[in-house]
């Protein structure tokens, strides 16, 4: 497993908005979504190409296609929908599912609530999504319920991390790639991260 922290320039430039208090849901949701889009082109850079031909106005072109493999886009809900719209926009024929786990307030442990995932997702090159990496219980309950499921070749992709959270999926699921945008300092004692963002979920649909 390798953690992959994604700093474009255009992408850390969007995280700063991203992070203030100030900035409104729908500003909120959009950032979300271009930062995204912008990160899914880093977590698909390995896809793999295969040659062919085509006719240009000018002459024959021998070029690239993609070889085939299906991708799936899992966003942990609530908050990760807003990650999922952005991918979309980068790779339409995706195939989305669902999976709903809500951290208890007390024990700070993932409780499972939904799921509803593709038929064929053993066959499916995977990106879990979820805009923060906190205590990571979420992340990894989320793993191991696709493992369950018989998924193979699964990245999990979140716009911010915590070194707690980071550690945990490492330790239970040891072959995951985790993208990031930044890896912030610590958790507070309610399993925030500091400084992150607050709670993503709140702030795409403007709950409290």
């Amino acid at each position: 497993m390798a953690v992959h922290v994604i700093d474009h320039p255009l992408i850390q430039h969007k995280l700063t908005y991203i992070r203030d208090e100030n900035t409104s849901s729908k500003d909120f949701r959009d950032l979300i979504e271009e930062v995204a889009s912008l990160m899914a082109y880093e977590v698909t850079r390995d896809m793999p190409l295969e040659e062919t031909e085509v006719q240009t106005p000018v002459a024959k072109a021998t070029t690239k296609v993609l070889a085939g493999r299906k991708i799936g886009i899992i966003p942990i809900l609530r908050a990760g929908l807003g990650m999922a719209s952005g991918i979309l926009r980068l790779i339409p024929v995706a195939k989305v599912g669902h999976i709903g786990v809500y951290r208890d307030p007390e024990t700070l442990q993932p409780v499972e609530y939904y799921c509803k995932l593709p038929s064929d997702l053993a066959e499916r090159d995977l990106i879990l999504v979820d805009p923060m990496l906190a205590t990571g219980g979420s992340a990894v309950a989320s793993i191991g319920f696709l493992k369950e499921h018989g998924a193979r070749n699964i990245k999990f992709m979140c716009l911010i991390a915590a070194p707690e959270g980071i550690a945990r999926v490492q330790s239970e699921h040891p072959e995951i790639d985790i993208f990031t945008a930044a890896i912030d300092d610590h958790l507070n004692s309610h399993g925030y991260i500091i400084p992150g963002l607050g709670d993503a979920g709140d702030r795409l649909f403007g709950t409290k």
